[in-house]
Formats: structure tokens, sequence, C-alpha cells
């Protein structure tokens, strides 16, 4: 059996073929394919019991219904986060659906602060300067962070990596979560509401899932709410930020710096070179635009490391499926 593998970038398609390889067990072969699984890709899947896909697949109703019909039974998404996955369609289809609940919260956590540091001490500007023989400092000024306060929305394994490092650096933490972690309390970090949070970071990041109840949670009044030369970076799911609220905010010239990962409407757009085409995204291309900010393509977890586990798991996913297991990844469980 061949298991057919949408989204698979470069770097990536060795590490599978290896890992599968690896695991006689699963009595199957992987094809990979660099396109995403969407409406237009979905028909490619026809015959395949088992679809491996990313996070910017989209399995809609229609993507969903095209799978089932073409004799798709499993789908093993390699991420963590399965918001682009109508999980009670699946479920009435009879499609056991599984993710890759945990991988490494380094590689994320890193990539965070890489970019808060980068927009801090306005990093691309001055590698773009030096390129052209400009060694000038003006509009280089960045801020020492010991001292200053960070705030941590989300403080998971993901946000408790990040704030380790904050820790490190010497910064006031303050933390916001659905629940305490001991391990974010022993570092002494200080549990209050979102307002608070907002108005009192210098740097605010974003580790939280992206659920109806953290959708635009940086929406338009919270934005107002922080500091004009506030940090803001995400690298956590872009429908996070609104924003259009963003771009508004940015226009009046405030905050220091935002470092952003992921986009809202990055489907069809990132993981893609886009390099010669019109892009009719109107926000995105106005939010690239300003000198303070950078976006980058969703990379965060892009680390051998991360990747190499994420790969693993899948791996151990279709393993648990073929021999009627049910893990803590599985979404949604086998039709009985």
């Amino acid at each position: 059996m061949e298991i057919l593998a949408f989204g698979v970038q470069s770097d990536e398609k060795p590490l599978m073929e290896k890992a599968f390889a690896g695991h006689p067990g699963t009595g199957t072969e992987v094809r990979c394919l660099d396109v995403f699984l969407n409406e237009d890709t979905a028909p490619i899947a026809s015959g395949y019991e088992i679809v491996s896909t990313s996070v910017n697949a989209s399995l809609n109703n229609r993507v969903l219904q095209t799978l089932a019909a073409g004799g798709t039974q499993m789908i093993a998404q390699r991420s963590t986060g399965f918001n682009n996955i109508d999980l009670e369609v699946a479920e009435r289809l009879g499609l056991t659906v599984a993710r890759v609940s945990y991988y490494s919260p380094y590689s994320v956590a890193e990539f965070a602060w890489t970019l808060a540091m980068a927009v801090n001490r306005r990093i691309v500007r001055a590698s773009n300067r030096t390129r052209d023989f400009d060694f000038r400092l003006d509009g280089l000024m960045g801020r020492d962070l010991r001292g200053r306060t960070v705030g941590v929305l989300g403080t998971g394994k993901i946000g408790a990596a990040f704030t380790r490092i904050a820790h490190g650096f010497g910064m006031n933490l303050l933390g916001w979560d659905v629940a305490e972690n001991p391990e974010c309390l022993e570092l002494g970090m200080k549990y209050v509401d979102k307002e608070r949070l907002f108005a009192e970071a210098d740097l605010i990041s974003l580790h939280v899932p992206l659920l109806p109840s953290t959708e635009h949670i940086v929406g338009a009044a919270a934005l107002r709410t922080m500091k004009d030369d506030a940090i803001l970076v995400n690298s956590s799911r872009g429908g996070l930020v609104d924003t259009k609220a963003l771009v508004a905010e940015l226009r009046e010239g405030r905050f220091t710096g935002v470092g952003l990962d992921v986009y809202e409407a990055e489907a069809g757009l990132f993981f893609l070179d886009k390099s010669l085409d019109v892009v009719e995204d109107d926000t995105l291309a106005r939010l690239v635009t300003f000198p303070n900010v950078l976006v980058t393509s969703h990379q965060a977890y892009y680390t051998a490391d991360a990747v190499g586990q994420i790969i693993d798991t899948t791996v151990q996913n279709v393993l648990d499926y073929r021999a009627g297991r049910r893990s803590e990844n599985v979404l949604v469980p086998a039709a009985t």
C-alpha cells in the first residue's frame, strides 16, 4: 500500500521516504507531492487509503467528500494545529484523522525570539544596508530587553520554552492562559488578564491555538491598548491577529516592531513561490511595506529536530491506524 503525502517540502522528502522505509511494519511506501491538498488537488488522492497533509491544506466539506469518495479512510496531518480540518464532516464520513500532538517546542520558541530580536535590533535593515556598503547607524537603534516586561499569551510547552528564554534575558514575566503553568510560576511569571498584559508588556508573544475563543485575540481593542513602542510576535496561527486592524495601527506609526511567521490568509501563499505573480492580497502587500514589520513564511517549526519528530509521529500514527490502536494523536477515531 502507498501513502500519498501532500505539501511535502524538498527538505522533507528524503526524511519522509527514509522514515517509512525504516518502519517496514507500516507495509507502505510514501509518495510525496509538493502540491497542497485543496479542492483542486483532492482528486489526485483517489485510490489512496491513507493521505498525509500539511498545516496549510484545506480539508473542508468538499475536499473530505472527494477523499472519501476516492477510497481514503485515514488522514495523517503533519502538524499540531488542525483548524484546517472539518472534524464533524470527517467523522460523518467515517474518516480517521490523526495529528502530531507534540514536537520540539524549542524550534518555535527560539524562532519567536529570532523575530523579536530581528525587529528590535533592525537586523534586516542593517543587512540590506551593508550589502550596499552602507555602514551608517541611523535608524538602527534598538533597546535592551533586560528589565523590560514580556507578555506571553499561552504558556503551554512552547510558551514555557519562550518564557525560559525571556527569564534568561532578565525580563519581567507576565502570562495569560486558561491554566497557570507551575514551571512558569517558578520562573517568576505573574498571571494577569489579557487587558493588563496588553497594556504593560513591552514585548508580546502569542503561543495559543486558534480556536473560536482566540480568533483575533489581538484585535483592534487589544492593539489600541498596547504601548506605542511595543513589539508583537506571532509564531502560532495567523488568525490570532486581526491583520487589517494591525495595518491601521502601523499606519499611525505605532510599534517598535512586529514579527509575523504566520498570516491569517496564508493558505495559497505561504510555502509557494509567488515572486512572479501579482499578489492580490492588499492587506499582506501593505503589511510587508512597513519598515518595522518582518514577515516570514511559517517556518518557525522548520528545524531538522522538529521535522524529524513530526515525521516519526506521522509514521507511528499510520502504524496505530493499521493495528487498530488509538493514541492521543487521534482526533477522529476509526469508524466502528
